[in-house]
């Protein structure tokens, strides 16, 4: 596994590079913040470590950087700082976890490689999909594709989510307080009304199929119908 190590205190880096290279894992390690996007796009890691506070350029800044071009990455941020409002900037900068100084090591590669192993079960979740008749459906990526023409509809949460109910079942009944549940977890007035919208939009995605309907049971539910 190829991990990024961004670290300006030279003592503690090297404990951790050592360490972690004795693990079996291939370290890359920068203590200059300038230099860490540049060695991200060049060494490609699977995950990030992150110093917070850096010269230069700090562990928040780099982790927009590498996410706006690598969304899945996982990184780990290390860092002094346990406020509130720092952690929800770590999140809000892209980061996965958060470590706080000091730490241990085992502690260090038990969280690595969970994030390793989560971000390959993403991985291969967005590859997953449902075929209904001429069409795919990625749920993971919230994608509806026309295989006739490969056209790529980009769906809305609700719209994904709702679709996923409904492919659960396919020509089977569901029941509208079933669905409002599971897509709204609120099966008030408001949100059924809601509901009617979204199952409008979904037939006009599938107008062009002739084998898929959905059908209406009036006060009831809907069957999604694939022949």
């Amino acid at each position: 596994m190829k991990v990024l190590y961004v670290e300006d205190e030279i003592f503690l880096g090297k404990i951790v590079k050592e360490t972690l290279e004795s693990r079996g894992f291939q370290i890359s390690m920068i203590s200059d913040g300038n230099l860490a996007f540049d060695e991200f796009k060049t060494y490609q890691p699977d995950v990030c470590v992150l110093d917070i506070m850096l010269p230069n350029k700090g562990g928040l800044e780099i982790a927009q950087e590498i996410k706006s071009i690598s969304p899945s990455t996982p990184i780990i941020f290390l860092t002094a700082k346990v406020q509130t409002d720092d952690v929800l900037k770590g999140f809000e900068s892209g980061g996965n976890d958060y470590l706080k100084k000091p730490f241990s090591m085992e502690e260090l590669i038990a969280r690595i490689k969970n994030l390793k192993q989560m971000a390959g079960k993403k991985i291969q979740e967005s590859s997953e999909y449902i075929e209904l008749a001429s069409f795919k459906f990625y749920p993971a990526k919230q994608e509806l594709i026309n295989t006739n023409n490969q056209n790529i509809l980009k769906l809305s949460f609700r719209e994904s989510e709702l679709l996923k109910v409904l492919t659960e079942n396919i020509n089977e009944k569901v029941l509208r307080k079933d669905i409002l549940l599971r897509v709204w977890n609120d099966d008030s007035y408001f949100n059924s009304r809601n509901l009617d919208v979204y199952i409008t939009r979904l037939r006009d995605y599938f107008k062009s199929e002739k084998n898929i309907e959905i059908i209406t049971l009036k006060g009831v539910g809907y069957i999604f119908k694939v022949s």
